[in-house]
């Protein structure tokens, strides 16, 4: 494989491909855009809620790509089989080593080796927690490859072959690993330069500096005898950012205490009075 080197988002690309295709029926391609390439048994959970909105906009202009490769078309037999039983027996089907590695090679084609620059995730409950820093991280690589589990999951072989980094969406368990890839996807496109219409939504949004967002009015100004706080309109915007910041310190000790924890411990240490 080979590395793709800086971004630019000044030409449109022209990609090579074995498979017939309906070129009009295409989106621009930016040059070196952001690209998630999805293995899944179901390509037409895909675009699904990612073609919409912002997402959806930015997926037409070509700033980033998408690519659901059919697992099935690597399975085996005239059936196309892509599971069997667990070794050692036990319920449920177990996604086959041999034909996710297949898949994997069609889907890691032409992207570099490096999984800083482009990571391969399995969607797993027992992975890493998916957070904003790991969207962010994601919206710094050249894109990243995902790996949709169903049935029991994926042989453990494969996940150790490729160093396949196994991300959970939270502590439930899901029918199918589309869901989740959609979730994690849409956190990372709109950290892409050019995705969001003003980024300073970014920069104000929960997490973005590890605290839970204020809360938000807009008009009318009272609402069933509830009024927008005062300092929001008093035109103060050093006052308005005070109260902003307090209110997600309050909000975010008061519902995620490990954040508040955390951020409180990243502060500098007050300078000591002589």
């Amino acid at each position: 494989m080979t590395e793709v080197k800086g971004k630019s988002h000044g030409r449109l690309s022209v990609q090579v491909s074995l498979k017939p295709r309906d070129l009009m029926a295409e989106p621009p391609r930016v040059k070196n855009a952001w690209r998630a390439r999805i293995v899944t048994l179901f390509p037409e959970a895909f675009p699904g809620t990612l073609g919409l909105s912002l997402t959806g906009k930015a997926l037409d202009q070509g700033l980033w790509a998408l690519d659901a490769i059919p697992l099935r078309q690597f399975g085996e037999g005239k059936h196309r089989n892509v599971d069997d039983t667990p070794a050692g027996g036990g319920a449920g089907m177990v996604l086959r080593a041999d034909v996710v590695a297949r898949a994997l090679g069609e889907a890691c084609h032409g992207l570099p080796m490096d999984r800083e620059k482009c990571p391969i995730i399995y969607l797993s409950p027992r992975g890493k927690r998916f957070d904003q820093a790991m969207a962010r991280k994601w919206a710094e690589a050249d894109g990243v490859v995902m790996i949709c589990g169903r049935f029991e999951g994926v042989d453990q072989r494969v996940l150790d072959r490729y160093q396949i980094e196994e991300v959970s969406l939270g502590d439930f368990v899901m029918t199918g690993g589309e869901i989740a890839a959609q979730a994690m996807i849409d956190a990372t496109v709109r950290l892409l330069p050019g995705v969001l219409g003003n980024a300073a939504s970014a920069e104000e949004e929960s997490f973005a500096d590890g605290l839970l967002e204020h809360p938000q009015y807009t008009r009318p100004q009272v609402w069933e005898g509830l009024e927008i706080p005062a300092v929001l309109n008093s035109g103060n915007h050093g006052e308005v950012g005070k109260w902003r910041r307090a209110q997600s310190l309050e909000i975010t000790k008061a519902r995620r205490p490990e954040l508040h924890e955390a951020f409180m411990a990243r502060q500098p240490a007050p300078k000591k009075k002589r």
